[in-house]
């Protein structure tokens, strides 16, 4: 990594601001630096954000049993190629991705550039408030999970 790249490093993300020879120095997304060893990078695992020039967001979205699958995902994938700053390539996808306790669960999958923090929050917020107007105006179901009590006593 470089100084400007993105980076997780444990526990900690953020912006390379400077490397020095015994600690790299980070700034967090909430404006705190942070002194990283060098020899913790070492021996641990570093992930790039920002080593390529796409990112892929994925959102997992829960519909109703009773919702039709097939109509649910033609609207996500109009949502996901309607909205800016969605890639077309790599294309948008929307998989059926798990059948849930209480939701058929739909995988939305979709690329981002550049791929800094601030895009990937930004489109996610875009999609979801289009997922969420274009499912509710078509009547799909977007449950969440409910509990049935029995008093058995009474």
């Amino acid at each position: 990594f470089r100084v400007g790249d993105q980076i997780v490093v444990k526990e900690y993300e953020g912006t390379v601001e400077e490397i020095q020879t015994r600690a790299t120095f980070i700034r967090t997304y909430d404006g705190r630096r942070v002194v990283i060893p060098n020899s913790e990078l070492f021996v641990n695992s570093v992930t790039v954000n920002t080593a390529y020039a796409q990112r892929r967001i994925d959102y997992d979205l829960g519909i109703g049993y009773g919702d039709d699958v097939a109509r649910a995902k033609e609207l996500l994938l109009g949502v996901l190629r309607d909205t800016p700053g969605v890639l077309a390539e790599p294309a948008p996808e929307v998989l059926l991705w798990n059948l849930g306790e209480s939701t058929v669960v739909l995988r939305l999958r979709w690329w981002v550039e550049p791929p800094r923090r601030t895009e990937v929050l930004h489109s996610r917020d875009r999609v979801l408030e289009q997922a969420k107007r274009v499912l509710t105006e078509a009547g799909i179901d977007l449950p969440f999970p409910t509990q049935v009590v029995l008093w058995h006593d009474q």
